[in-house]
């Protein structure tokens, strides 16, 4: 007897739980040959107004950790994407094509890119930071602290590997963000999203929308309480991204820019990922008070 298939529509990932866009609108995924595979929401500019809510209420918290914990805390995502490797292979595949082994290997690298990133949560600050020479009786420190609140705008085409190179860096600085997902490829951001469900991540640190990003960008762009932005997700739409830098002017964001086009995402990662969005904070201490 032939079964009817169950098509999921899936949600928005917003401080911590699932829910449906605010518009009530969502649209069709198909696979890299077309065919229908689910319904994704298509998030609304109220839904990242919401998204920034939560990853502000988040950011304290999260801030406030030691970067050691931090660091566990993304070992720990690793670890529950180990764990769910079929899914995620076979999300991968579905949205870029290609054969099994080449998921595979999309889903190893990205895996150990979060390790990556976790080994240098607690060690970032010993290498960008510093103890500066200074004239007269005092200490002087430089270290790194997060920006804030980060807007991303996740690759379009790597949809998995790129969308970990991304935020990887940001959370583990202490930033908390806000993803738009890949508008084609949402598939592996939503099974990441329910990896970030089940592991240690505070809700709101890391809050993933799914719809285009020449939508949801300039909202992004423009909003007061969002503190930086990635322009990633819009590489190679130079009018675009101008846009986006132009709005983001407004309250002085840090702006990572877009690239000309999307770089190799399976080329060794660079420290520059996460000192995009950190702020060096210098102190002054009179010796012998």
């Amino acid at each position: 007897m032939a079964r009817i298939d169950v098509r999921k529509t899936y949600k928005l990932y917003i401080g911590g739980a699932f829910p449906r866009s605010e518009s009530g609108h969502s649209y069709e995924v198909t696979d890299s040959k077309g065919k229908f595979v689910a319904n994704a929401a298509l998030a609304s500019r109220k839904d990242v107004r919401d998204a920034v809510v939560a990853a502000r209420k988040a950011f304290g918290s999260w801030s406030g950790r030691t970067a050691y914990n931090r660091g566990q805390i993304v070992y720990r995502i690793a670890e529950v994407m180990e764990d769910r490797r079929p899914q995620f292979e076979d999300a991968v595949r579905q949205s870029e094509g290609g054969s099994a082994a080449a998921a595979r290997g999309q889903v190893d690298a990205a895996v150990d890119r979060l390790v990556w990133y976790a080994g240098w949560a607690d060690k970032l600050a010993q290498v960008i930071g510093n103890a500066n020479p200074v004239a007269g009786p005092f200490f002087n420190h430089t270290a790194p602290e997060p920006t804030g609140v980060v807007g991303v705008l996740a690759p379009q085409s790597s949809s998995l590997l790129g969308l970990v190179s991304v935020v990887a860096p940001v959370i583990v600085t202490g930033n908390v963000a806000v993803v738009v997902s890949s508008y084609e490829r949402p598939l592996p951001a939503v099974t990441f999203s329910e990896v970030l469900a089940t592991s240690d991540v505070p809700g709101g640190v890391v809050n993933i929308l799914t719809g285009d990003a020449a939508t949801l960008g300039p909202w992004l762009a423009a909003h007061m309480d969002v503190n930086a932005i990635d322009l990633g997700g819009v590489a190679g739409d130079a009018e675009l991204a101008t846009a986006l830098e132009v709005a983001a002017a407004d309250n002085l964001k840090r702006v990572r820019r877009a690239p000309d086009e999307e770089p190799d995402w399976t080329a060794e990662p660079a420290l520059s990922a996460m000192t995009a969005f950190v702020e060096a904070k210098t102190v002054w201490h009179p010796i012998g008070i």
